[in-house]
């Protein structure tokens, strides 16, 4: 009896299928963006892969924090509000758009995008998206596929404190 609740114990606890959250595989890509320091990082290959600078809300409740999934991608983005076209100089979304669900919605509200306004990196000046430099945002844009998960943070731990924590980062025993 102890044997089988072991081997229970160890496919509860490696199972893709986590009921505790998300459990990605190792190689999957996870990202983290950290509103304390204004970063974000890629994991991907049971490691941090990069980290660059990014601008987050105004205020501490504009960008929402918890755990999310990529759910669309856009290269060009079309700005409605202003009817900029994807492009354009003037567009504030920069080259690439990364869209996830938070709050409910449906990846066209928040974001991670890039920027037409290169000196408001490293800021806390959103409306609620993450803004990276455009060149960044296009090197992360073909590493993070739809599904991917995103957590946002406002922490002190280090990126691989929190790959480690939500199984993004697995060490070996």
């Amino acid at each position: 009896m102890p044997m089988f609740i072991s081997m229970l114990l160890a496919v509860f606890i490696f199972s893709p299928v986590w009921p505790l959250g998300t459990n990605p595989l190792p190689g999957d890509p996870f990202v983290i963006v950290n509103k304390k320091t204004n970063e974000v990082a890629l994991i991907n290959e049971n490691r941090v892969q990069t980290v660059v600078s990014a601008a987050t809300g105004k205020s501490a409740d504009l960008t929402p924090e918890g755990l999310f999934t990529i759910t669309v991608k856009a290269a060009n983005p079309y700005y409605r509000k202003l009817d900029i076209p994807g492009g354009d100089p003037r567009n504030p979304l920069g080259s690439r758009w990364i869209g996830f669900d938070a709050e409910n919605t449906d990846g066209r509200t928040y974001g991670i995008h890039g920027t037409n306004d290169p000196s408001s990196i490293g800021k806390k000046v959103s409306k609620g998206c993450v803004r990276l430099q455009n060149e960044a945002v296009d090197s992360l844009y073909e590493y993070i596929p739809l599904g991917t998960k995103i957590l946002i943070t406002s922490t002190e731990k280090s990126f691989l404190q929190l790959g480690q924590e939500h199984g993004a980062i697995r060490t070996k025993k």
